[in-house]
């Protein structure tokens, strides 16, 4: 049953192929709507730049979220999702997506409370557990002590480089300071330029990097997704996402 039609065929063929006719009324139900095919041909990037409404989110098609709830908002001219406060770490995959190389870019906004905002982007990744991130403590951004300031946007490989145990063995190497500092409770901007092995970090359009690392596992592809950490909430809104052939 394809889109409410059967498409029964008299003579039965081994499971898991196709006769033509039955891939000619696939076609056709694909070409009106009826299916619809695979989230990862639309969204492979396959050197062509894409820009998301994430308000669409909220409407369950192509987005999968993970420990989260979330619901539209509009804020000055912004459209984007507000990912709910909750124990654990929240994500939105992308559906189907495989992206490598090239350029992540999004607003954000957190909040100034100790411990309640971890705001970032989860890429090249295998699955819920498996993944790189790159996140942001804004309740860190303006803070006096340079103890707490340098840990304001941090690079992560789950499961196995975890911030605990980069902060014990490779102390300030993944985790810095950002510059400009934006505000804490208000939206910023963030590029995320990814080449090979090399991750760049960018905030509100400064011409040199917050963070620039090597990343922490030889995966060079995988699906994107939005993340807040652990009893975190966030605001999300212009993603846009570059193959690292559109970028100029």
């Amino acid at each position: 049953m394809v889109g409410g039609t059967s498409y029964n065929n008299s003579k039965e063929l081994p499971q898991g192929i196709m006769n033509t006719r039955q891939i000619a009324h696939l076609a056709i139900a694909a070409a009106i709507g009826l299916v619809h095919l695979s989230p990862c041909i639309a969204h492979s990037f396959q050197g062509k730049a894409e820009t998301f409404d994430l308000s669409r989110i909220a409407d369950g098609k192509e987005w999968k979220t993970v420990n989260r709830d979330m619901s539209r908002i509009e804020d000055g001219g912004r459209k984007g999702i507000r990912l709910d406060e909750r124990q654990g770490d929240g994500l939105v995959w992308l559906e189907g997506s495989r992206f490598g190389n090239g350029t992540i870019e999004f607003d954000v906004r957190g909040k100034d409370v100790f411990q309640q905002s971890f705001v970032g982007f989860a890429f090249h990744a295998v699955d819920d557990q498996t993944y790189d991130a790159i996140y942001f403590r804004p309740f860190n951004f303006k803070n006096p002590d340079p103890s707490r300031a340098n840990h304001a946007v941090q690079y992560v490989s789950q499961p196995e480089f975890t911030w605990q145990k980069l902060r014990a063995e490779k102390p300030e190497q993944f985790e810095k300071p950002v510059r400009p500092v934006p505000d804490p409770n208000g939206w910023f901007h963030v590029r995320i330029v990814i080449d090979s092995a090399q991750v760049r970090v960018y905030v509100d359009n400064a011409p040199e990097p917050s963070l620039a690392i090597e990343k922490l596992n030889t995966r060079r592809e995988g699906k994107i997704g939005l993340m807040v950490g652990n009893g975190s909430g966030g605001d999300f809104a212009n993603l846009k996402i570059i193959p690292a052939k559109d970028r100029k």
